[in-house]
């Protein structure tokens, strides 16, 4: 009959053994490095390769460190720049762990690696911006301002074993307060220089105007000068052509001559088209009436009423 006990002992030794085996035995994924360690100092290099390595069980202990590019994301905070002005800044820190043994001995972990960057960034954020104005930070030395952050934490960061791979300011504002009485600013500066452009364009607009008008007037002037000098020239054309007329026909320069007078005289009539003188019908003035070449006749003092329709 078999011994109840020996049985259990079985079962202990088995699982003792699994216990052993799976405590002799460790696995290194392909993000991460481990470091091995006997009773807190370490007893091999650096295993930086993936794969199933060994150790001493329950003697050798197996810290992983994780080799990729860490993130830290600073809170905003409120810094004073040069020009007294309080502006609010959101940081952000990418590093890798260069020395996984001295930053297991200083900080041991992430979070702890965390904790001294971000005091670290701070510090580097107030120091250096406090030197500059709100346009460097915002645009004219922005790159040149993040150098010399990185540059302050990196060297910080070296003690700790860690690698800082850039510092980056994301965002910097005003504090909500100091924004709107800026935007205010703005909008009056705003409202000034689109009033002296108004200004400025009404001036504009009063000098086209007075040139246009000056330039109309000269126009009309000249135009009327040129108007009266050829109108002064049509007229002693046709007073030459009359006096060479006169001279080679006096009958006829008379004939049309009384023919204007004529039509000078009937041409206004009353409201039934009745034209009335008071004058001798053997009158001068109705010699062309008598005779295409009439003689003068002697006067006739006596006057009639003659009617010309």
């Amino acid at each position: 009959m078999r011994n109840p006990l020996s049985g259990l002992a079985l079962v202990v030794v088995a699982i003792v053994a699994l216990i052993v085996v799976f405590g002799a035995f460790f696995t290194v994924d392909p993000t991460e490095q481990a470091l091995v360690l006997r009773f807190g100092q370490p007893v091999r290099d650096l295993i930086g390769a993936p794969g199933l390595y060994a150790k001493w069980p329950f003697i050798d202990s197996v810290i992983y460190i994780d080799k990729r590019i860490l993130d830290l994301d600073e809170t905003r905070q409120e810094v004073l720049v040069a020009d007294n002005q309080r502006l609010e800044v959101d940081a952000f820190v990418r590093y890798k762990i260069a020395d996984p043994l001295r930053f297991y001995q200083s900080v041991g972990s992430i979070a702890g690696a965390n904790a001294q960057l971000g005091g670290m960034l701070n510090s580097a954020l107030r120091r250096t911006l406090s030197e500059a104005s709100i346009t460097d930070i915002v645009r004219d030395k922005r790159e040149a301002l993040m150098g010399d952050i990185r540059d302050q934490v990196k060297v910080g960061a070296e003690r700790f074993g860690l690698s800082v791979v850039d510092v980056r300011i994301k965002r910097a504002d005003l504090p909500p307060e100091n924004s709107e009485a800026v935007f205010h600013r703005m909008q009056t500066e705003r409202q000034q220089r689109a009033a002296k452009f108004r200004a400025q364009g009404s001036q504009q607009n009063q000098e086209i105007k007075a040139e246009a008008d000056r330039k109309v007037t000269v126009t009309l002037a000249n135009a009327q000068q040129e108007a009266e000098q050829t109108r002064g020239q049509g007229d002693a054309e046709r007073n030459r052509i009359f006096a060479e007329s006169y001279g080679k026909d006096p009958d006829f320069f008379a004939f049309y001559r009384s023919m204007q007078a004529y039509d000078a005289a009937l041409k206004n009539g009353d409201k039934n088209g009745e034209s009335r003188i008071v004058m001798s019908p053997k009158s001068d003035f109705f010699r062309y009436f008598v005779t295409p070449t009439p003689t003068a006749p002697a006067g006739d003092s006596t006057p009639e009423t003659q009617t010309v329709k």
